[in-house]
């Protein structure tokens, strides 16, 4: 197994509720067994601000705890991988690295595209995924219609708006302003409280596709409160960290849709489990995105063909954030809103090493020691 930390500056600043970003750092795991490699991304942040984890948390349990668990066994199939690591709590991006390199290696040893192992959709697979873009806080309003002509100009099936208190509704108004009927969501990454439940219902009235993660990470009781407020449908995703978790959420009405993001859940096999259970009690789910390289986006990708995956998710076009991307060809947004599912074996797509050298400011190999 190899770890690099990678940085690679963004094309543009990215702000959320928890500030605003200029550039990426992330873990890069790389594995080997019985000629085959595969790759995983770690999307954990520098700041422990979307997660408790980090990129030297997932540094430190990767090397000191996941490694000298998975490295010299035999595993029959990588969906083995995270039940294999469930003496470590939590730490689900760490394992999430590891468990979807492993998928990718897997994949490759037998010839087959990442998403036919997955357990794709063959519609999904021959047509494309629908995506959609997500768009960070911006200095105006004025600023933010250009980012959303722009977008829409692109081909992009869906808008999402990043939003906190004292931006919300004048933001959401001025996009249906200029732009009409366009579908739309806002993401609040736990910005609000269940006491501004009335501003959260002024939004009602804009016909919003959902509103996600309005409240705490950790909460779902509120989110029940809120949901029975307001008419809008309420996304969860940094709450639904266990598939166990997201099923309470269904069952308590916190939520009627759901975000799938593989390294919040510890993974593909979690994300899978957490697609099937959503699937068999009519709950639709999209894949959310965490500004991942060509790499990680690829893994998005072709778990996006799982076929409850029928919302536009945040796997947009390499260029949006990377200029150049890690992997050539670039991945694109076709003028028909969709992503093209990559054909070759594993992820699919090609890394360029020079820009993997380049980036790279960390570097271990980590071997077997028994």
């Amino acid at each position: 197994m190899e770890l690099r930390l990678l940085r690679l500056p963004l094309v543009r600043f990215f702000e959320t509720s928890f500030g605003r970003v200029h550039d990426r750092f992330f873990v890069l795991v790389t594995v080997e067994g019985d000629g085959a490699t595969g790759v995983g991304e770690c999307v954990a942040d520098s700041n422990p601000f979307y997660s408790q984890e980090t990129t030297r948390t997932a540094w430190h349990i990767i090397t000191e705890f996941i490694a000298p668990t998975v490295l010299g066994r035999d595993f029959s199939h990588p969906r083995d991988l995270y039940p294999a690591l469930g003496i470590i709590r939590g730490h689900n991006m760490a394992k999430a690295a590891v468990e979807m390199a492993f998928w990718d290696m897997f994949a490759r040893s037998e010839s087959q595209p990442l998403c036919r192992v997955l357990g794709g959709s063959d519609a999904l697979i021959r047509t494309g995924i629908a995506s959609g873009v997500s768009i960070g806080i911006q200095n105006s309003l004025e600023e933010l219609a250009e980012r959303v002509a722009v977008e829409l100009e692109a081909g992009y099936r869906r808008i999402k708006i990043k939003v906190k208190p004292g931006w919300d509704i004048a933001a959401v108004e001025t996009v249906r302003a200029r732009f009409g009927r366009v579908p739309l969501m806002v993401d609040a990454n736990a910005a609000y409280r269940l006491d501004e439940a009335p501003a959260l219902a002024a939004l009602d009235r804009f016909e919003l596709m959902m509103i996600e993660q309005p409240l705490d990470y950790d909460d779902l009781r509120d989110h029940v409160r809120l949901q029975q407020q307001i008419r809008t449908p309420i996304c969860l995703d940094e709450s639904l960290h266990t598939v166990k978790i997201a099923e309470e959420a269904i069952e308590t009405g916190a939520c009627r849709i759901i975000n799938i993001k593989p390294g919040r859940v510890g993974g593909h096999r979690e994300s899978i489990r957490m697609h099937d259970m959503a699937a068999s009690r009519g709950i639709p789910v999209w894949h959310g995105g965490m500004l991942e390289s060509g790499i990680g986006r690829a893994h998005n990708i072709h778990l996006s063909t799982l076929p409850n995956f029928t919302l536009p998710g945040d796997v947009a076009a390499s260029r949006r954030y990377y200029a150049p991307d890690l992997i050539d060809p670039e991945i694109e947004v076709r003028g028909d809103g969709t992503i093209a599912v990559p054909t070759g074996p594993g992820i699919g797509v090609t890394i360029v090493q020079d820009r993997i050298e380049a980036a790279t400011e960390e570097r271990v190999e980590l071997r077997p020691t028994h």
